[in-house]
């Protein structure tokens, strides 16, 4: 079985979608991503503020050094429309969050057109758009199975 064939069923078996329908979720994040974009500049918002503000929800990585569960539930509170939805909501109260909702929303949908999903605890690499990254060659499964 090829590292390719064997990507897309482990995908498949974490319960990841694939196919066009994976496809069609990327794009619907690309347009997304546009629509947020235009949104946030029609709120004059601070383009620099975005720009250092951007990667933010990606700090969320580091909770991976506490172990794999730790770090899915860690990048998943912050990769999930929730707390853009929840800044939404208290912006009538402070409308200063309404561009940080945007912003934040803003960088979940570029990582969704990316391929990155919201992660199983089984490991980082696995998602709900299925395996990040290049297909993994035999030996170094067996090697990763070994260490586990």
């Amino acid at each position: 079985m090829t590292p390719a064939v064997q990507h897309e069923r482990a995908a498949t078996s974490l319960g990841a979608v694939t196919g066009t329908p994976r496809l069609l979720l990327r794009a619907e994040a690309l347009l997304g991503l546009a629509l947020l974009l235009v949104a946030y500049g029609a709120l004059g918002a601070s383009w620099t503020r975005f720009a250092l503000l951007f990667l933010a929800p990606d700090l969320s990585f580091v909770a991976y050094l506490a172990g794999p569960r730790v770090g899915a539930w860690t990048y998943d509170a912050a990769h999930s429309l929730i707390g853009p939805g929840a800044l939404v909501a208290g912006s009538s109260l402070a409308p200063t969050l309404l561009p940080l909702a945007v912003l934040w929303a803003a960088h979940i949908a570029f990582d969704r057109a990316l391929g990155y999903g919201l992660k199983y605890e089984t490991g980082f690499r696995h998602t709900h758009l299925g395996t990040v990254g290049a297909p993994r060659s035999p030996a170094r499964n067996d090697a990763e199975t070994k260490v586990a």
